[in-house]
């Protein structure tokens, strides 16, 4: 181990160095874009995409640029994504070689979006994680004398017809030498061993880590993971096998289910027989009542570390009883495309958390919403786009990046509203994704998909000559995993009943319906529970619109909502469930994409 005082002095000066960057970069926000416009056209000059529209990315300015390249989503880079993912090697989107393929928690077709990534990405990636601590350090100091119990875990991988490998970006940068060879630094001291992070068997990784972070409690001082999801998903795994994991405290033995010898390993460098722990966690554990059980195990915890903004609100509460109201910090703001800036205020409250996009990481412009007349994602539009430094304050608009990886102009797809500056650079709340109804964890389901879902499991009723009329839908987390749940009312014209039976076939067939991030949560992630469809009293939705003019909507521009949220609403459709049906199985699922799949 390092010398405290020499340590610290080093750690000390990282940390001055980082906060001077945010304020340099912030002061100078708009010559730091134009640089950083100006270097991704001089670097990819001679590409493909840029020539096909005339742009000389040598001699190009940002007023060229922004003359002559289009505003663009997912489904017009697909062909040359596809290209790309078949093998061709020549330069299409950027002059360097993509290194790999990042695979996006939204949707084309039903499958992950591939977000083609170079390998200096990474460094810039690594370069906004060393900004987070120093900024943490000036709200909450000492956290250098203790540890971070994260839950981090890797996903499955796939790899392209031409060979490359299709991943999701935090297990691109878990299994990249920037995470594994990272040096010693207390502000990255965790309580997970990097071999069960690394571990593939989901149950293998979790029990390992929790059993690491009960071993090492009193060191803790911060825990985390990046979905608010995720975490509650963890202390729900700790519920369920406390009484494992305290054997194995108490003995100073793994259980036989963890069978990676590399897990195993490096597990037993930490856990030691230790009676007194053991009891301890067992009482604990053994109350009636797990409120602010996480402040109980950890009781030096200052704080929570999740994302908690858009859809992961609705875990907010939840979090709130485990813990006692521990402060809840929100770090970072990164997607598949791009990692876009930090929460220069961590402490704030969820509800207020704002977002500063740091001007190196890409060239960032910004198209005005307005949400009473929505543009959907793949629609053209004629707007003027906004720089960086030219937002107004209060004002909401979608993102459009263009990367050092070959994305010019893209519609990220987030809706942001600008909340205030920090110098120059504004920062902004995370209003929503554009265009989702339905989420649990990192799953995203829009409305065009969930009707079609819905569509072809409505199928299954007409041979008993039954009609879906109305529908709506809700996210459940009142339970972990949370579940999709669907309002039916249907329409019988004969006088013979349904089976159950064909319920269950159309939880099932939506499910098949629904895209692979879905999939994927339900087969391999187990973070999604099985879809339930409930069935309503005739005249349900009837009741829905009464409500909604009662509230003050307009009868003449009414229609059924797609999905609820609004507590009273979501009472009232309860009130009138006469039967509810769950998804009898997993639909099917494989990693990476269905056309990639030969049969055997």
């Amino acid at each position: 181990m390092p010398e405290e005082a020499p340590m610290k002095n080093v750690v000390c000066e990282k940390s001055r160095k980082a906060l001077q960057f945010v304020e340099d970069v912030t002061c100078n926000a708009d010559e730091v874009q134009r640089k950083v416009l100006a270097e991704i056209l001089s670097r990819n000059a001679n590409v493909e995409y840029l020539q096909r529209y005339g742009l000389d990315g040598n001699k190009a300015d940002r007023e060229t640029f922004k003359k002559v390249m289009p505003v663009v989503s997912y489904e017009d880079l697909k062909p040359d994504i596809e290209r790309i993912s078949n093998g061709d090697t020549s330069q299409i989107l950027c002059s360097q070689p993509i290194s790999e393929f990042l695979t996006s928690s939204g949707t084309s077709a039903g499958e992950r979006k591939l977000m083609p990534t170079i390998e200096e990405e990474l460094g810039r990636r690594s370069l906004l994680y060393s900004l987070l601590m120093p900024v943490m350090t000036q709200f909450v100091p000492g956290l250098d004398r203790g540890k971070g119990m994260y839950f981090l875990f890797i996903k499955s991988e796939a790899k392209t017809p031409g060979g490359l490998v299709a991943r999701p970006v935090l297990t691109s940068y878990y299994k990249s030498s920037y995470f594994r060879e990272r040096p010693y630094d207390p502000y990255t001291n965790y309580t997970s061993p990097n071999e069960t992070i690394l571990c593939q068997d989901s149950y293998q990784s979790m029990y390992s880590q929790l059993l690491c972070g009960l071993c090492q409690n009193y060191d803790v001082l911060r825990v985390g993971a990046v979905f608010a999801s995720g975490f509650i998903r963890a202390i729900k795994f700790l519920e369920k096998h406390w009484i494992l994991l305290c054997n194995d405290i108490r003995n100073g033995k793994i259980d036989s289910k963890i069978s990676d010898p590399s897990v195993r390993e490096a597990v037993l460098k930490i856990l030691k027989p230790n009676q007194k722990l053991a009891d301890f966690i067992e009482a604990e554990c053994s109350r009636e009542s797990w409120k602010g059980i996480i402040t109980r195990l950890w009781p030096n915890t200052k704080y929570i570390d999740v994302i908690v903004t858009g859809t992961m609100s609705q875990y907010i509460p939840t979090l709130d009883y485990y813990s006692n109201g521990l402060p809840l910090v929100c770090t970072m703001y990164a997607s598949s495309e791009c990692y876009f800036g930090l929460n220069l205020n961590p402490l704030s409250k969820p509800s207020e958390v704002s977002y500063t996009l740091i001007p190196t990481m890409a060239y960032f412009e910004f198209l005005p919403v307005n949400r009473a007349a929505p543009t959907l994602l793949g629609q053209k539009t004629d707007q003027e786009l906004v720089d960086l430094v030219d937002v107004k304050l209060g004002e909401e608009y979608e993102l459009v990046v263009t990367t050092y990886a070959g994305l010019y102009r893209y519609r990220v797809g987030d809706i942001l509203r600008v909340a205030g500056f920090k110098n120059k650079a504004p920062h902004f709340n995370f209003v929503c994704r554009k265009n989702v109804v339905l989420s649990i964890d990192a799953d995203k389901t829009d409305e065009v998909e969930l009707q079609n879902a819905v569509q072809n499991a409505a199928k299954h009723l007409l041979p008993f000559g039954a009609s879906l009329t109305e529908y709506t839908s809700y996210a459940d987390t009142s339970k972990i995993p949370g579940h999709y749940v669907l309002f039916w009312e249907i329409c019988l014209s004969g006088s013979a009943p349904i089976h159950p039976s064909v319920f269950e076939d159309c939880c099932l067939a939506i499910e098949e319906s629904l895209n692979s991030v879905y999939r994927q949560g339900r087969v391999s992630d187990k973070s999604i529970g099985p879809l339930e469809i409930r069935i309503t009293e005739k005249g349900t939705f009837d009741r829905l619109m009464d409500f909604a003019l009662s509230q003050g909507a307009s009868i003449n521009q009414y229609k059924a909502p797609r999905c609820v949220k609004y507590a009273p609403i979501i009472e009232l459709l309860n009130s009138r469930v006469v039967s509810n049906y769950f998804s009898p199985k997993c639909p099917k699922w494989v990693p990476g994409h269905k056309q990639w799949c030969t049969p055997n």
